[in-house]
């Protein structure tokens, strides 16, 4: 099938998709791209906003997506599919997911730097809303964001995402301490906002 100088060629790649966006889906993870999960998880440009300060091994992430006996799962894990170039380009979901009182922790992280700054994570953050507002019957999302990363705090507030503060020396980069930028936005204001 395809194989083109030791690398699968794209049409191979497959994708589930589970919610459909214009430049972007929303996928099931596929465990055919662990080592790329892991290159981005490792990856020094990646990794520094988003608190992997550990090396991770592929049977580390391979645990993340095994089944887990008589539990509801709290973490909604999905692969970022880029529709025009046909590959996998990141990763974005929903943590700790409080099922009693309806919330979750949002997260988003683009792998592949080259579709940085296109507006890629702002269509897949309003996908992942929809999902857990429409879908989930969730009422609040919460964001944590560091405040050097600016396109993915720029992305919470352009939704719709309410600032509540900064929780200052949070967050250890390059041999200093920095705040997060805390975000949350409610069912209600989202559907306010989208009439």
């Amino acid at each position: 099938m395809g194989e083109k100088d030791g690398s699968k060629e794209k049409n191979d790649i497959k994708a589930f998709p589970f919610i459909e966006g214009k430049t972007i889906n929303l996928c099931a993870h596929n465990s055919e791209h662990i080592n790329l999960y892991v290159k981005w998880m490792n990856d020094p440009k990646v990794r520094i906003y988003a608190r992997n300060i550990m090396p991770l091994r592929v049977e580390d992430v391979k645990k993340w997506f095994e089944p887990r006996e008589g539990r509801i799962s709290n973490f909604v894990i999905f692969e970022l599919w880029h529709n025009k170039d046909k590959k996998p380009i990141g990763t974005a979901g929903l943590g700790h997911i409080d099922w009693v009182n309806g919330w979750a922790n949002a997260f988003l992280s683009i792998g592949e730097p080259e579709y940085w700054n296109k507006s890629i994570a702002t269509e897949a953050t309003e996908l992942l809303v929809e999902y857990a507002f429409n879908e989930l019957n969730l009422n609040k999302l919460h964001g944590g964001v560091c405040v050097e990363n600016i396109g993915s705090w720029s992305v919470a507030e352009k939704i719709g995402f309410e600032f509540e503060g900064t929780q200052e020396d949070e967050f250890y980069v390059g041999g200093e301490y920095l705040g997060v930028k805390a975000y949350s936005l409610l069912k209600e204001d989202w559907i306010k906002k989208k009439k």
